[in-house]
């Protein structure tokens, strides 16, 4: 139960902190809009502390730092992905979606091979 609640706080604390960076950049009208800067901001550190959480229950259940990276990256090759098109609607290039096929590859080996 650790680990999954481990997996939920990384993937949840990493899309946070994604939806702001991307929102930020999209709606961004200015050199430095500081209404949205202080929003996004807020909301990346709720993104902060979900992974700090996440990375602390995830070290204590996994025995190992490593799976717990590869899982923080899987998250962001598979959550930035989706939101980026949801916010931009635009797709990956062939060089950019090779790079995240290789990366999901790279986050399933990590967290099931011993």
């Amino acid at each position: 139960m650790q680990k999954f609640i481990a997996v939920i706080l990384l993937f949840l604390g990493e899309a946070l902190a994604i939806y702001a960076e991307l929102y930020a950049a999209k709606k961004n009208v200015s050199i430095f809009d500081k209404e949205l800067f202080f929003k996004m901001f807020i909301l990346m550190a709720i993104a902060g502390g979900a992974l700090i959480a996440g990375y602390m229950v995830g070290y204590k259940s996994f025995s190992n730092v490593w799976v717990v990276i590869a899982l923080s990256i899987g998250a962001i090759v598979v959550i930035e992905p989706a939101i980026a098109y949801l916010l931009f609607k635009e797709l990956p290039t062939k060089g950019a979606l090779i790079g995240l096929v290789l990366g999901v590859v790279g986050m399933l080996s990590s967290a099931l091979i011993k």
